[in-house]
């Protein structure tokens, strides 16, 4: 047992002088392997933080989101669909709610306006909990908004504390701005306007007797498939939604940007796992010398395709330590700032990614399938071709 320990003592003390030798070599091939490591990397992670950041938002959602299609586009919902849900057993509140985009013209953005019901919203006393400025009003009271950081920004910008947002007929309507919601929300809320239900039916239009979807709150969640399907049976013209299906939503999505980013990415790594195999399949004239006179030496085919496997075990080693570092605090720190314009969408007000990675160890163990196998593959297998080569026909080569 011994003499199998200081055997593969002296193959690791050979490996680590081998490896010094040509460590310029080395050096240039495991940066270079680290840089594709955290681009890959750091799309892993980005994707994981955004999904689990929209599914803590999801956690306060109603459980069933009733919307009205005409000609295969949403469209107002009349408030009578909800007495109809109100009477399905298990329902707890159906709640009414107004929104829409308003586009300003001097930033070039879009702006979500959710109008709301404080009085019925359940838990609506806990909007207070996400604000880092103000408070939420008393229910009942008109005029007030609650805003994201950068749309505070852009009203300071303009010496008013009043934010001015123009009705359908050009009319100009004024509230005012009650409380800014903390950053950590900004994922969610930085171009986010929120007030109250009636200001937003006099803001977009709409009639009294409709509302832009119904919000459906449910006692028993287990039963929420059953109630959806009793509500799609309901109301044929009405598209249904359940938290699940919006969460898978958001999966869907941002999987989606993840995998085309992805996958180009991953022709940058078979490029490199091309170089790869190209360089150690072409073995320069002194490694062929090396591993000739390792096998004079009594070296067997297996200790040197040990060696081999040290090398490029520690290479790898080092470059997916280095990338997946790098890939971390690249989104930790710095807010993924090489592809916030990919993953963040086509708002003009980009929201500050205050993402945090999980760093499971599924992901660690798909980055390293992806990257450090393919890698180790390229480096032993030509090494193994070149270490059965007969001795005698290794000598006539030198």
């Amino acid at each position: 047992m011994n003499g199998g320990l200081t055997k593969h003592l002296n193959i690791i003390d050979y490996t680590l002088s081998s490896l010094w030798r040509r460590r310029a070599r080395n050096a240039s091939v495991l940066i270079v392997f680290a840089g594709v490591i955290f681009l890959v990397a750091s799309f892993q992670f980005v994707t994981e933080a955004l999904t689990e950041t929209a599914l803590d938002s999801l956690r306060t959602a109603p459980e069933i989101t009733i919307q009205r299609l005409s000609a295969g586009r949403q469209t107002e919902v009349p408030l009578d669909y909800g007495e109809q849900v109100a009477s399905i057993h298990g329902v707890r509140e159906v709640v009414p709610r107004i929104w829409g985009y308003y586009f300003d013209e001097v930033t070039g953005a879009n702006l979500t306006v959710i109008g709301v019901d404080l009085e019925r919203m359940p838990l609506g006393e806990k909007l207070n909990l996400t604000l880092a400025e103000g408070e939420v009003p008393e229910p009942g009271a008109s005029g007030w908004v609650l805003v994201g950081r950068s749309i505070k920004r852009i009203v300071e910008s303009k010496g008013t504390a009043y934010l001015s947002l123009f009705r359908p007929d050009l009319s100009q309507a004024s509230y005012a701005i009650t409380g800014v919601f903390d950053a950590v929300t900004d994922v969610l809320t930085n171009d986010l306007i929120v007030m109250d239900i009636g200001d937003a039916r006099d803001l977009f239009h709409i009639s009294p007797a409709a509302a832009t979807d119904l919000c459906v709150y449910v006692a028993n969640l287990e039963e929420v498939p059953n109630i959806a399907r009793k509500i799609a049976a309901a109301l044929p013209d009405a598209r249904v939604l359940t938290r699940s299906q919006i969460s898978q939503t958001y999966q869907v999505v941002f999987g989606w940007r993840s995998g085309f980013a992805s996958v180009c990415l991953l022709t940058a790594l078979a490029a490199f796992v091309i170089f790869a195999w190209d360089k150690a399949s072409g073995l320069s004239p002194e490694e062929r010398r090396e591993i000739t006179i390792l096998k004079i030496l009594g070296w067997e085919t297996s200790d040197i395709l040990a060696v081999r496997f040290w090398e490029g075990a520690l290479v790898a080693g080092g470059a997916f330590i280095a990338g997946c570092t790098g890939a971390y605090i690249h989104v930790a720190y710095f807010d993924a700032s090489l592809f916030r314009s990919v993953m963040v969408g086509w708002s003009v007000i980009h929201p500050s990614l205050r993402l945090v990675p999980s760093l499971q160890v599924s992901t660690l163990l798909l980055i390293f399938c992806f990257t450090v196998l393919p890698y180790m593959a390229a480096t032993v297998i030509p090494a193994w071709r070149s270490a059965i080569v007969p001795t005698d026909s290794a000598l006539s080569g030198m």
